[in-house]
């Protein structure tokens, strides 16, 4: 059966499959001390700058539990978006594991302005209310929009003007840099995000992401956000992130990032991987969204947000819903217009194919 589920679904890729088979050559020294972990490093700082500094991790819970924890201190509290996925699909693990408050902002197509931070900024030394100290953003937020450069960056230096830290939850960071024609530095690095969860798993990974330090923590924030570096190594371990044979888990990122002296971005084949697989599921969810709106089924299947990345978000009859899914898997996501209807996600993923799409409109049409 196809799916068009989550992008989580989709296997290994070859190439990075081949990275973790090569990295499997004889014994290696355990939690990092390792020359893949080590060449690893040496690509961060080509592709996010030279003071940056990447961490593996196991999955993107605990990136994004590790940066939040590593830029606020015990008392603090974490602005981000209502539809943030540390706010509402990790398991309040930040508030858990992290003791952090998350303080939801309202967002408009998942994303938020600088008056998120202008909202809890006032709170500052109010001993009643928890101390904002990190801006979380996501990007490719969960609703698939995408935020600009410029966006970033006036969110970022609106977040350090108030002496907040900048966290990025990058679990779809590819595909937004492939939507903005853009490097992962340029979203990252220079527009002012300190720390970064940077994703792999769902973009031809295995399993495993990494927190990547990209500034000092001199914004002024409180506590331990004062070094970043100093502080991810112990969280990591004390958050049960540190992998034994780290190898495997640097040897999937270096895979989608390309070997020291590499390109760092680019077309065709000679663009690192990230790159090609994040534009090619990009590609399909663009195709997908087409495919709907040429075949004139736009009158029962509803397209509710912009397609900015490797998703399309629409409603339709429940009944047609549930016919489809005899065809390809796929999550709801909320209610619709009206009781009969529902609005669902379709995500394309890098191994979704041309044909899998066309199929899939089809079945839809014939679904309504």
């Amino acid at each position: 059966m196809q799916h068009f589920a989550s992008d989580n679904y989709a296997p290994v890729h070859p190439e990075v499959m081949a990275a973790i088979v090569t990295a499997n050559d004889g014994a290696a020294v355990s939690y990092g001390d390792d020359p893949v972990t080590a060449r690893l490093q040496g690509r961060a700082t080509e592709v996010f700058g030279e003071r940056a500094r990447i961490f593996p991790v196991l999955n993107g819970t605990g990136a994004n539990v590790i940066s939040l924890m590593a830029a606020s201190p015990r008392w603090g509290g974490v602005i981000a978006s209502d539809v943030a996925h540390i706010n509402t699909d990790e398991n309040g693990a930040p508030e858990r594991v992290g003791s952090l408050k998350v303080l939801a902002a309202p967002s408009v197509e998942g994303r938020i302005g600088p008056d998120a931070v202008d909202r809890y900024a006032g709170d500052l030394g109010n001993v009643q209310r928890a101390q904002p100290a990190v801006l979380s953003l996501t990007q490719v937020t969960e609703l698939g929009t995408v935020y600009s450069t410029a966006d970033l960056k006036l969110l970022a230096d609106t977040a350090h003007a108030a002496g907040l830290l900048v966290h990025l939850d990058g679990s779809r960071l590819a595909n937004a840099a492939a939507t903005l024609g853009v490097g992962l530095r340029e979203i990252t690095t220079d527009v002012g995000v300190d720390i970064l969860s940077f994703g792999a798993a769902k973009n031809g990974g295995m399993l495993g992401e990494a927190v990547v330090v990209l500034a000092d923590g001199g914004h002024g924030a409180p506590g331990p956000a004062a070094d970043l570096v100093e502080a991810v190594p112990y969280l990591r371990k004390a958050t049960m992130q540190l992998a034994s044979k780290t190898r495997f888990v640097s040897a999937q990122l270096l895979a989608l990032l390309g070997e020291p002296g590499a390109p760092t971005s680019g077309t065709g084949e000679g663009s690192p991987l990230w790159l090609r697989n994040a534009a090619h599921s990009n590609r399909m969810a663009a195709r997908l969204r087409a495919g709907i709106e040429a075949a004139g089924l736009t009158g029962a299947v509803r397209i509710t947000c912009p397609t900015d990345a490797n998703v399309v978000f629409a409603t339709l009859p429940r009944v047609a819903a549930d016919r489809l899914r005899a065809h390809a898997r796929f999550y709801d996501w909320a209610p619709g217009e009206t009781a009969d209807r529902v609005e669902v996600r379709w995500m394309c993923a890098w191994d979704t194919t041309a044909a899998d799409v066309d199929g899939f409109v089809r079945a839809l049409g014939d679904a309504v």
